[in-house]
């Protein structure tokens, strides 16, 4: 136990010499707060700007979104391919979609 009341004491003349000199161990930093998460809906996986890492992850993670991922002009193929292996509820029907609209503007 001596080795822990030396321990705290020593914390404590540290806190009372900086509560003297004003000076402390770092610089102050501001507390910013994390980002929000990301809600995952229609808008984000169709939306161009939506970075590749957060489409993939929709791609993954929320089979629902897939069919919203594939309209993405960003999507690339890879992806695309990956999505087509996964399917989930609308993917083929908006891959036809697709690729019915290449083959015309062909």
């Amino acid at each position: 136990m001596p080795s822990t009341r030396r321990g705290n004491a020593c914390a404590r003349r540290r806190l009372a010499a900086a509560a003297r000199t004003g000076r402390h161990d770092g610089p102050a930093r501001p507390l910013d707060p994390p980002a929000p998460p990301i809600a995952l809906n229609a808008v984000v996986a169709s939306d161009p700007d939506t970075p590749i890492d957060v489409l993939w992850h929709i791609a993954r993670h929320a089979p629902h979104l897939r069919k919203w991922v594939v309209v993405n002009r960003a999507a690339d193929a890879n992806l695309l391919e990956f999505i087509s292996q996964q399917g989930g509820p609308g993917v083929r029907e908006t891959l036809e979609l697709l690729l019915d609209a290449l083959e015309r503007r062909a």
